[in-house]
């Protein structure tokens, strides 16, 4: 049995990794553990390139706690502003010690209400929760199945990305 460490103990993340992994590798067992480590970026990164760099700082300080993992797995949501309007996403880092996988969540754009609040300062499941009365919701549906009614959930979201960014350990001849 390969254990997975998940670089963060947030149930809906630990769900998505779990669900990605058991469809690209439904014969295999897995041991999933979510840990808490810093992502070395803002509490809410606010660029595309800033969220990149929290999935992989991730990923590397999970290897310094459990480097006796099989596989470790940063996920970091961001926001960046295009053209005056604000969009979220995360990014998906994956490693072992011998390969990476990366991919990135698709995109949306967050209404007015929300961005103005995370321009105040707010973390985007704050601004859900004030904007929508809700409490934690970053750790049920998040902004994307509160946005969707919850055609996606936060955990459909990651999991699209983790079956993305497992791409390399299903073709090591590519890799």
């Amino acid at each position: 049995m390969k254990t997975v460490i998940v670089a963060s103990k947030n149930p809906v993340k630990l769900k998505a990794v779990e669900q990605g992994f058991t469809k690209v590798f439904p014969q295999q067992v897995f041991s999933f553990q979510g840990i808490s480590v810093p992502s070395e970026v803002a509490d809410q990164p606010m660029s595309d390139l800033e969220t990149f760099t929290g999935a992989m700082n991730r990923v590397k300080n999970a290897k310094q706690v459990m480097p006796e993992a099989y596989f470790h797995v940063g996920l970091e949501g961001g926001i960046e502003n295009v053209n005056g309007e604000m969009m979220a996403f995360a990014w998906i880092v994956i490693s072992t010690n011998s390969k990476i996988g990366k991919s990135k969540t698709s995109t949306f754009f967050l209404p007015p209400k929300i961005a103005d609040l995370i321009k105040a300062g707010k973390e985007l499941g704050e601004a859900d929760d004030i904007v929508f009365g809700l409490q934690n919701s970053k750790q049920q549906h998040g902004a994307v199945g509160i946005l969707t009614q919850n055609v996606l959930t936060r955990m459909s979201y990651y999991s699209e990305a983790v079956v993305l960014a497992l791409i390399p350990f299903l073709n090591d001849d590519l890799y």
